[in-house]
């Protein structure tokens, strides 16, 4: 079964002066407040789309990489995702860089690195995001 997740912006102002703010409408979770200096520059407690890609990302690349392992006979005991969105003004995201560490018994260090690279390939975030070019540095705890 498909399944639909929304989420808001309401946005006040011109670009540069403004300021909006996200309403995860689905979960409920919350409204995160967005402003172009937040994006461009500090984040100073505010969000901005490329930091919620890269959550969706980090999310969606561990349920992957914890399904391929798991797949494979050699379940993760835990793993800690990152992933680092590069946003550069006048041109846009630029890059993702995903940095994975796992605890999984019975694995060794080229055989995770190959599940996490078919993860990173294959996570539906990763495919939507098929034209940023994403790196990738995973490695046993």
């Amino acid at each position: 079964m498909a399944t639909t997740r929304t989420a808001r912006t309401a946005w006040e102002g011109n670009l540069v002066h403004g300021k909006g703010t996200v309403t995860m409408a689905s979960s409920g979770i919350g409204q995160f407040p967005v402003s172009w200096p937040a994006r461009s520059e500090e984040p100073n407690g505010l969000t901005s789309p490329e930091e919620l890609i890269a959550g969706a990302h980090s999310a969606c690349f561990s349920m992957a990489l914890a399904h391929g392992l798991t797949q494979a006979g050699t379940p993760p005991q835990t793993l800690d995702t990152q992933a680092d969105v590069t946003f550069q003004p006048g041109t846009g995201i630029t890059g993702i860089h995903l940095t994975v560490t796992g605890n999984v018994p019975g694995l060794d260090a080229d055989a995770f690195e190959k599940a996490a690279a078919d993860a990173k390939a294959n996570c539906p975030v990763s495919q939507a995001l098929a034209g940023t070019t994403i790196t990738l540095t995973a490695k046993l705890a």
